[in-house]
């Protein structure tokens, strides 16, 4: 009787664990589907265009400029507007184009208003990638981010961010990685 259940319990847990993550990648929220939308493969406009073939690639600067906390965050960081503004107040762009994109940067910054970047890089909400650590690892920003140093404005994601493609790097043996689940889903 015990046995019985005991499996009673377990194949109800199931029932519920699947019931509940099949609703859980239902999205009703606005919110989340605009998130969701901004890591599809269509592309989506930013508010500024940031090329970041000339701030990577040709002036050679270094992700974490911008991208200050990837170093001690789960999160990369988006600069504040001030961190634009200290290279544009007396950078002012060498094309028509650049100038009307940093145009548009100063007039956030006089305003005292943050630049709404629309997110590209987003993995599902169910995992956790602590940018820290890889950063910390010496994982070079290309491997999970591509070539953007000559790459235009960003629109769309290049990478795969799936599971299978996680993996396969953490078992590289150049990193040698933990593969267990609560690695990443904690």
């Amino acid at each position: 009787m015990r046995i019985r259940l005991a499996v009673g319990a377990v194949i109800g847990a199931a029932v519920l664990g699947t019931v509940a993550f099949v609703q859980g990648t239902q999205q009703t929220d606005p919110e989340a589907a605009e998130s969701t939308a901004a890591s599809s493969s269509s592309p989506r406009e930013q508010p500024i265009a940031f090329v970041h073939d000339v701030h990577a690639g040709q002036y050679a600067m270094d992700c974490q400029y911008c991208h200050f906390s990837a170093e001690r965050s789960v999160d990369a960081g988006i600069p504040p507007v001030e961190t634009c503004m200290g290279c544009h107040r007396v950078v002012l762009g060498s094309t028509e184009t650049a100038q009307a994109e940093i145009a548009k940067v100063a007039e956030h910054y006089n305003a005292g208003r943050a630049i709404e970047w629309v997110r590209i890089y987003k993995v599902s909400d169910h995992v956790r990638f602590p940018h820290l650590r890889h950063v910390q690892a010496d994982v070079d920003c290309t491997v999970c981010h591509g070539q953007v140093q000559e790459m235009g404005v960003i629109t769309e994601v290049e990478q795969d961010l799936a599971m299978g493609w996680c993996v396969s790097c953490h078992r590289d043996p150049q990193y040698n990685a933990r593969v267990e689940c609560s690695v990443c889903h904690y």
